[in-house]
C-alpha cells in the first residue's frame, strides 16, 4: 500500500471513529492497484487507448449484429507489483479489455449484465505470457482512444457502510444494503470516505469504487438468474462469490466518458481467475 493512502485512512478512521471501531474497520481494507498516469521514472504496467497486442489466431472483439468493440486498456500482469492483492491475479501474461462503446450506433445499444445477449458488448483478452502478439490496427469503422501509459500503485480500498461485507462485522441484524444506528454509518464519517474517495479512478483488485450503489450487487442479481428481485435474500452471500478485476473510470486524457461521468467495471469468481477463465467475468457500469 502506498504509505501516504494507508496514512490517510487510519488518521480518517481515528478521527471520526471510536478506536476500537476504527480498527476493526481499517482491518475490513482491500488491497488494490491503482492505475493511474505514468509519470517521470515510474515503471509503465499498461496502457489506456492506443492499439493492443494480440495473437495473430484472436479476432478483434465484436458484438455479432453490432459491430467491433473499442478497445479500453491493457495490463502486463508480470509487471505488475507481486503479491500485491488477495485475489490469485495471475502473474504473467497480458489481459486486455474492450467494450463496445456506443460510436457506431450513437449509443442505442446498450450492454446490460442482466440482459445476457448484450454480454458479448464487453470482454477480457488474456494473451498468456510467452504467445507472440502483434501491434493491432483499429477497425476503420472506430476512433481509438489516444495512448496513456499507467503506472501501478498499491494502496487500500474501502467499502460502502451498507456493503454485506462491513454490515455483517457492525449491524448482522441490519436490513441488508440500508444505513443502520452505528459510527460507521455517522454522517461526518461517510462524508469523510466520500471525500477521501471522490473519483472512483482505474483500479486491479480491490473493492470496486461504486458510482451509484455496490457494483458487487448488480453482478449477483444477474449470476442468479432473470427475474430475481432486489431483495432476494441470496444476494449477499452470492455477493461474496464476485471479485473486482478491473474498473475503469471517465479520463479526460484518454478521451473516456461512460455516460455521464461514468465507470466501467468488470467482475470474476476467484475460482474462475485462478483459473483464468476470463471468458466468465461479467461487466457491468455505472454512471451519474
Amino acid at each position: 500500500m502506498t504509505p501516504n493512502s494507508a496514512g490517510e485512512l487510519h488518521a480518517l478512521a481515528h478521527e471520526h471513529l471510536p478506536s476500537d471501531v476504527a480498527e476493526r474497520w481499517l482491518g475490513l481494507l482491500r488491497p488494490g492497484i491503482r492505475l493511474a498516469p505514468a509519470g517521470g521514472d515510474e515503471a509503465v504496467v499498461g496502457q489506456l487507448g492506443g492499439e493492443p497486442r494480440l495473437p495473430d489466431d484472436v479476432e478483434w472483439p465484436e458484438w455479432e449484429g453490432h459491430g467491433p468493440l473499442s478497445f479500453v486498456a491493457s495490463v502486463d500482469c508480470a509487471a505488475l507489483p507481486p503479491a500485491a492483492l488477495d485475489v490469485p491475479f495471475p502473474t504473467a501474461g497480458t489481459l486486455a479489455f474492450f467494450y463496445f462503446d456506443g460510436q457506431l450506433d450513437d449509443g442505442e445499444a446498450v450492454v446490460d449484465v442482466a440482459d445476457v445477449p448484450s454480454r458479448a458488448g464487453a470482454r477480457v483478452v488474456y494473451v498468456p505470457a510467452g504467445v507472440p502478439a502483434v501491434r493491432r490496427d483499429t477497425p476503420d469503422e472506430l476512433d481509438a482512444y489516444p495512448h496513456v501509459p499507467l503506472a501501478a500503485r498499491v494502496e487500500p480500498t474501502v467499502a460502502e457502510p451498507t456493503h454485506p461485507r462491513v454490515q455483517r462485522v457492525f449491524a448482522p441484524d441490519a436490513e441488508p444494503f440500508q444505513d443502520y444506528e452505528h459510527p460507521v454509518c455517522a454522517e461526518e464519517f461517510v462524508d469523510a470516505l466520500w471525500e477521501y474517495e471522490a473519483d472512483a479512478g482505474h483500479r486491479l483488485g480491490g473493492t470496486p469504487q461504486s458510482v451509484q450503489g455496490p457494483v458487487e450487487l448488480e453482478v449477483a442479481r444477474a449470476a442468479l438468474g432473470p427475474g430475481v428481485d432486489w431483495d432476494d435474500p441470496r444476494l449477499p452471500a452470492e455477493m461474496d462469490e464476485w471479485v473486482l478485476l478491473a474498473q475503469f473510470d471517465s479520463d479526460e486524457t484518454a478521451d473516456m466518458m461512460w455516460g455521464d461521468d461514468g465507470c466501467l467495471y468488470w467482475l470474476i469468481r476467484p475460482s474462475d481467475l485462478a483459473e483464468l477463465r476470463f471468458d466468465r467475468a461479467l461487466f457491468t457500469w455505472q454512471c451519474c
